[in-house]
């Protein structure tokens, strides 16, 4: 396989590491230098989503979406290993070890640098983390590992349902509290501006691209081509954004910003190594195995952090937890995205 092949956006994509870490530096700058202006971009919010945001994710997944082929949907049933790996990781497993390497870090490998409360509210940011699988960044991560569109939106759409269900139920389990109040706006609102909304955009600029090319559904692929380098630019200045956003913070508690992230990597790395190896080990096809460990590994920090101001205050533990969840996951996921592309070859490429 040629390089360009493996790489759509060439030399841009092979360094994208270093423009995110440029990106941090520049959001950490910002914050730094604007507060103010940057203080009245993170208050364009409706429902804890920031409105900004919004758009560059939009940016961000269109691509994804219109490569969705709706046809394709209806053979999902045949194929159900992925979305089983997704729903067993997510639900039966993901929380509870975020609770537990909590507990590890911030009860006992911590317990001599941070006071018990603070540790608690700790523990309590990251579990609201775990009980949260991604909703909108999956589908970026999916499309930089050319993961199946029409697999990832079922395995999104899938995770949403459940989440409804769900995550106050885990959540009050874990915390040991009676009465979460989940702020349903936020949940439906992020499912409608990163799900349903893109995906309605998409279709439509699908269904125009085919009838312009006289039905050739080729001509989807060169018009997603010329897309994708803007959605690297929209990953980016999301990047700089929630750096920006977060630059007091960061500053002001960089040892404290560290011990917290230690036990989020730690389970962002060990989700993904279940979820990968066992769809190694049942012979998924990478385009479907690649998202499905990517969708355990990320995390819905909007609803996270939106819970946890709900419960315990904006500037509690448990929010900063949430925080500094969003500040590492994407330089973790793209170290991931980078492993998952290394490793295609291990994989089928057509279900067994």
């Amino acid at each position: 396989m040629s390089a360009a092949a493996a790489s759509p956006l060439g030399l841009f994509e092979r360094f994208l590491s270093l423009w995110v870490l440029l990106a941090i530096l520049a959001g950490l700058a910002l914050g730094g230098a604007a507060p103010d202006a940057v203080g009245m971009l993170a208050g364009l919010e409706y429902a804890s989503v920031n409105l900004v945001v919004a758009v560059l994710i939009w940016a961000m997944i269109f691509p994804m979406m219109v490569g969705v082929d709706f046809g394709s949907i209806r053979d999902i049933g045949r194929k159900p290993k992925g979305l089983v790996i997704t729903l067993v990781i997510n639900w039966l497993i993901k929380p509870f070890t975020m609770a537990a390497l909590g507990v590890l870090f911030f009860d006992y490998l911590y317990a001599d640098l941070l006071p018990r409360a603070d540790a608690q509210q700790y523990i309590a940011g990251l579990i609201l983390l775990g009980a949260a699988p991604c909703t909108a960044m999956v589908f970026v991560w999916s499309q930089m590992t050319r993961g199946d569109p029409a697999y990832t939106l079922v395995q999104v759409a899938a995770n949403d349902l459940v989440m409804i269900v769900a995550f106050a139920p885990i959540v009050a389990l874990l915390l040991g509290v009676t009465a979460v109040v989940v702020p349903w706006q936020t949940l439906l609102l992020s499912v409608a501006l990163y799900v349903v909304i893109p995906l309605a955009a998409g279709a439509l600029a699908r269904s125009r691209v085919i009838a312009s090319h006289g039905g050739d559904a080729a001509a989807v692929d060169a018009f997603t081509a010329r897309l994708k380098p803007w959605s690297i630019i929209g990953l980016l200045a999301t990047v700089v954004l929630l750096f920006a956003f977060q630059a007091g913070t960061i500053i002001a508690n960089p040892l404290l910003i560290a011990l917290i992230a230690v036990p989020i990597i730690i389970q962002s790395y060990a989700i993904f190594a279940a979820a990968y190896a066992w769809a190694w080990a049942w012979r998924v096809p990478h385009a479907i195995a690649a998202p499905c460990a990517l969708i355990g590994t990320s995390n819905f920090f909007e609803l996270a952090v939106a819970v946890a101001i709900g419960l315990f205050g904006l500037s509690s533990g448990a929010a900063l937890a949430t925080v500094v969840g969003v500040l590492v996951e994407v330089p973790v996921m793209l170290s991931l995205v980078a492993f998952a592309n290394r490793t295609r070859a291990r994989f089928p490429e057509d279900p067994a």
